[in-house]
């Protein structure tokens, strides 16, 4: 493994442990679900429409970038 598997993987699990404190405790909106629903405010017509095409775009990107 290389330095940069390493720091991805160290990401991927402090970002893991924040995400289940967060959901262990009684707070509401601090998981990454409901941060994601108010950055984007998925509330409002407009929010939901952007936070589609914010989605659609990158992970039509992503499988490209990956696949091919």
């Amino acid at each position: 493994m290389s330095g940069s598997d390493w720091i991805w993987g160290g990401l991927l699990a402090l970002g893991a442990v924040v995400e289940v404190v967060a959901l262990w405790t009684p707070k509401k909106g601090d998981t990454l679900s409901e941060r994601t629903r108010a950055w984007f405010r998925v509330r409002t017509p407009v929010g939901k429409a952007v936070f589609v095409a914010a989605w659609v775009g990158f992970a039509g990107w992503f499988l490209v970038h990956i696949a091919w």
